[in-house]
């Protein structure tokens, strides 16, 4: 009887592994703007930015440098609040190996939506996959990446605010159209400027930042600084530099 039990458990074992080995890091949602303002040449350069910045020796440094050696990254777009898409759902990433399968499944993802600018309907994507992610790990962080304000959905702060309280850090990086038309002038510029906005609306939590940038050709550069920043979980100021 004794051994018909022990068989039974090592069975069990067997088939559901300990969660242990599902732990990580860092638990990552990239969630990522891709509204009317934002036209298809620029939406390439971000997705370039991404592969490149995943793929580089610093960000593989930072994630094998972690307790673990290995985080979990999930990749959302966002157009209007019912235009909202997991692209990729989660990978986890721990050497040069995995971190081009990852890129190569973002790149090519086709765009999903073309619409208007729900950045609180990113977030709570984003909340709801880390909730459901089943990952063990201290860290959680969304990663909004915008060129605009919230307008569309619920109030982006109330968003904001809920993630928080979930425990989740939210981290920005802030597109800067430097010349936008006329019609998108309110929406990309806006009073105090768009890091600003970010800050003030969209980011928080423990550690949290604004990183900014002014040409979609350094986006890559400015991913790979903010990946090594989360990553590595430094203690950072609430803005960085912008890159040149």
């Amino acid at each position: 009887m004794r051994l018909a039990v022990w068989l039974f458990a090592a069975c069990i074992a067997l088939a559901f592994p300990a969660h242990a080995a599902d732990s990580v890091d860092l638990t990552l949602v990239l969630v990522t703007d891709v509204s009317r303002s934002i036209d298809d040449a620029e939406f390439k350069l971000e997705k370039e930015g991404y592969a490149a910045a995943f793929t580089s020796r610093q960000v593989i440094d930072a994630i094998q440098g972690g307790n673990v050696g290995a985080i979990a990254v999930s990749y959302v777009e966002f157009a209007s609040s019912f235009e909202v898409r997991t692209v990729l759902d989660w990978s986890v990433i721990r050497d040069q190996a995995s971190a081009q399968a990852f890129a190569d499944k973002l790149a090519a993802a086709p765009r999903s939506f073309w619409g208007r600018t729900a950045i609180s309907a990113g977030i709570d994507r984003g909340v709801q996959l880390l909730a459901e992610s089943g990952f063990e790990t201290q860290r959680r962080v969304i990663d909004v990446c915008g060129d605009g304000t919230n307008n569309a959905g619920r109030d982006v702060t109330e968003a904001r605010d809920d993630a928080v309280k979930a425990g989740i850090t939210i981290n920005g990086l802030a597109i800067i159209n430097d010349h936008p038309v006329s019609w998108t002038y309110a929406h990309v510029q806006p009073p105090g400027g768009l890091p600003n906005y970010y800050r003030e609306n969209v980011t928080g939590g423990p550690s949290s930042f604004v990183l900014e940038v002014h040409d979609f050709h350094t986006f890559g550069e400015a991913m790979t600084r903010k990946l090594v920043t989360e990553i590595a979980s430094r203690t950072v100021r609430r803005r960085l530099a912008a890159a040149p």
